[in-house]
C-alpha cells in the first residue's frame, strides 16, 4: 500500500471514528477540511478506499437520507476497524516519532 492509500484509509478511519457515520461526500470534504486541504479527496480516490476498508471488515455501509433529501450511502467504523485503527495509530506515533528525532539532529562539531 502506498503511502497516499494509507493517507486515505487512516484519515478515513480516523475520521469516521471521532464523528461517526457519514456519506462519502461529507467524509471527503471533512478529511479535506482537518488536512488543511493538504489531502486532496475526489471520487477516485475515496470510493475505491471505501469499497477497500469495507472488504477488509473495518467499515460497513448503509443507504440512508441526506440533509437535503437525496438517498446517500453513509459509512460507519466497524469493531474490528476500531482495532485497526488502534494499530494504525501506534504505527503513525512510532514513525512521527523517528522522524522527528531526525529533524531535530543538530550538527556535530567535534
Amino acid at each position: 500500500m502506498t503511502d497516499d492509500k494509507r493517507d486515505v484509509h487512516y484519515g478515513s478511519l480516523k475520521t469516521l471514528d471521532a464523528i461517526g457515520p457519514m456519506h462519502g461526500c461529507r467524509l471527503a470534504r471533512r478529511i479535506e477540511q482537518i488536512s488543511d486541504n493538504e489531502l486532496a479527496m475526489n471520487q477516485g480516490t475515496l470510493y475505491p478506499a471505501l469499497v477497500r476498508l469495507q472488504q477488509a471488515g473495518w467499515i460497513s455501509s448503509r443507504w440512508t437520507q441526506s440533509d437535503s433529501g437525496r438517498r446517500v450511502k453513509s459509512y460507519e467504523l466497524t469493531r474490528n476497524g476500531r482495532k485497526r485503527l488502534r494499530v494504525e495509530e501506534e504505527d503513525w506515533r512510532r514513525a512521527a516519532g523517528i522522524v522527528a528525532r531526525f529533524l531535530d539532529i543538530q550538527e556535530d562539531h567535534s
